[in-house]
């Protein structure tokens, strides 16, 4: 397996339910958001009948995501399952790798740290790294604010075809290439020493942190692994449910806010102008131009298919936790890659939110 996740990143660097389920009457988008219990396996559904789904285009939508490597699929709709489904010898406990769908799960480690007063996004990275942080010289280190590295706008070199070189956080790897705010590369290292912020600054491991200040409190859990200089999470399905579930209630969970409002917000829009489509590590549809993991930039939305007021966690090997704010949706897919595509975005976005449309419209 160690092989296996080994391959998986340098492509990247980027069932049935065993639990009780309980049966519920119909719903509807303007109903009170539910939340399993943090402490317990169940978890509400109401059924694709009850909203008037079409099911025989359901059954298309599960041969779809199975001949596309799918393990696992969730659809929430008011925080209960609609959909759960495994495929390829996956199941409900089995755990897989987020890849970099964990940046949104930081982003949000970051405004909870933030809101306790530990760190300032609008401060310098030097602040929180100390002053040797990069090669840069003393000037151009100064520009760079930890907003910076949650936009994707540090101006540090960012060179995806020399792996060891993208994902390390050393000085030597954080070299100068432009002015920060004013270029967008997606850049694995310059994420990564966000984390390495939350180590040093709030006196525990970020791994404990995102646990004990997210994971406990929504009642989901995961595991950590270690390739090159990245971090990999690890979770079941319903893990990342959970987290999506968090992001549809703005960071509160069940009336207890985890992070605050006013940043989920912020975190959940443009948050420069070079990126449109681009927040503080969440992806975000619906905007009129995007720039996509290698750069490129291209016009109209990144889901032309999916929800307008859609943002995501994305991740290599496409791994998806979509927000649908009006829909009051969370979609999640995990499992190996369904195709070509990029590092987090891919077409498989597209055809995907298509087959769910013909199922709900």
């Amino acid at each position: 397996m160690k092989i296996k996740y080994l391959l998986v990143f340098f492509l990247f660097l980027s069932c049935s339910s065993d639990d009780p389920i309980i049966e519920n009457p119909p719903i509807n988008t303007e109903e009170s958001l539910y939340f399993p219990h943090i402490s317990s396996s169940s978890w509400e559904t109401t059924t694709p009948s009850s909203l008037n789904w079409d099911e025989t285009k359901l059954e298309e939508l599960y041969l779809y995501l199975d001949t596309k490597n799918t393990k696992g699929f969730i659809i929430l709709i008011n925080g209960k399952i609609v959909v759960e489904k495994y495929f390829n010898n996956h199941s409900q406990n089995a755990t897989w790798p987020w890849f970099s769908a964990v940046k949104s799960l930081t982003a949000t480690a970051i405004g909870i740290a933030q809101d306790e007063g530990i760190i300032n996004i609008n401060n310098k990275t030097s602040d929180y790294l100390g002053n040797n942080w990069s090669s840069l010289t003393q000037e151009k280190q100064d520009l760079i604010t930890v907003k910076h590295h949650l936009s994707m706008t540090t101006g540090l070199i960012s060179d995806q075809n020399n792996l060891i070189a993208w994902t390390c956080t050393q000085p030597i790897c954080n070299q100068y290439e432009a002015d920060a705010g004013t270029q967008w590369n997606y850049h694995q290292g310059a994420f990564t020493q966000l984390q390495n912020m939350l180590s040093l600054n709030t006196g525990v491991n970020f791994k404990t942190y995102i646990e004990t200040k997210i994971l406990d409190k929504i009642g989901a859990a995961g595991s950590w692994s270690n390739l090159l200089a990245a971090n990999i999470f690890s979770s079941n399905t319903r893990t990342m449910a959970r987290f999506g579930l968090l992001s549809l209630n703005k960071g509160n969970w069940d009336e207890t806010q985890i992070v605050s409002e006013s940043y989920f917000n912020e975190m959940t829009n443009t948050s420069q102008d070079l990126n449109k489509s681009y927040g503080y590590l969440w992806w975000l549809n619906g905007k009129e131009s995007f720039l996509g993991t290698d750069s490129t930039l291209t016009s109209g939305s990144i889901v032309p298919n999916g929800p307008s007021d859609g943002f995501g966690a994305l991740g290599a090997n496409d791994q998806k936790i979509y927000v649908a704010t009006n829909l009051n949706m969370v979609v999640v897919r995990s499992g190996e890659s369904a195709g070509n595509g990029q590092l987090s975005n891919s077409s498989f976005d597209n055809e995907l939110w298509d087959k769910i449309n013909q199922v709900i419209n």
